[in-house]
C-alpha cells in the first residue's frame, strides 16, 4: 500500500513538472512568420509555404523583414506574384503598409503591391496602378511557388 502512495506522489509530481515545463517552453519559443501574420489578424496564405526561412520583427514599431529562400514566383486569384528573397514594410492590426518586396505582374510590368489591408471577410491589395479585393478564404493556406512552369513566361516578360 506504501508503494503504491510513493508511486501516486511521483506520477503526481511528474504530472506538475511537465504542465511547468510546458507552458515555459510554449512561452519562450519564437512564434513562425504565418502565426504572426495572424496575430496581426491576416491569414498565413499571404505568404507562400514553406519558402519562409525566418524573419525579423520590431514590437514598437511594426517594422518587419521576411527571408524566404530565393525569389518565389507564383499564380494566385488569376494574377502573377513575384516574391523577393527579402520582404519589408510595416505590420498593426489588419494593415501592412510601405510593403516592398512583393509584386504582381500588370500590363506586362512588375508593380510593387504597397499595402495590404484587412477589413472584415476581404483583404485588399494597393499598388500603384490599381487595387484588387478578395474573400479572406482565398487566403486560408499559403500558396506554392511554381519555380520551373512559370520561369521561361516570367523571363520573356522581364526581357520585354
Amino acid at each position: 500500500m506504501e508503494s503504491a502512495k510513493t508511486l501516486a506522489t511521483l506520477a503526481a509530481i511528474l504530472f506538475i513538472i511537465l504542465i511547468h515545463s510546458t507552458r515555459i517552453n510554449s512561452f519562450t519559443e519564437t512564434p513562425t512568420a504565418y502565426e504572426v501574420l495572424e496575430d496581426y489578424s491576416f491569414p498565413v496564405g499571404l505568404l507562400p509555404d514553406g519558402v519562409v526561412k525566418g524573419y525579423d520583427l520590431n514590437p514598437n514599431t511594426g517594422e518587419f523583414s521576411a527571408y524566404l529562400n530565393d525569389t518565389c514566383r507564383l499564380i494566385e486569384g488569376g494574377f502573377q506574384v513575384k516574391y523577393d528573397p527579402k520582404i519589408t514594410g510595416f505590420i498593426s492590426n489588419s494593415k501592412l503598409s510601405g510593403v516592398k518586396g512583393v509584386s504582381v505582374l500588370f500590363f506586362r510590368k512588375w508593380r510593387n503591391i504597397g499595402e495590404i489591408l484587412r477589413h472584415g471577410n476581404h483583404v485588399h491589395f494597393f499598388s500603384s496602378v490599381a487595387a484588387e479585393k478578395f474573400h479572406i478564404r482565398d487566403f486560408d493556406d499559403s500558396p506554392l511557388c511554381v519555380w520551373y512552369e512559370l520561369q521561361d513566361e516570367y523571363l520573356l516578360e522581364e526581357q520585354k
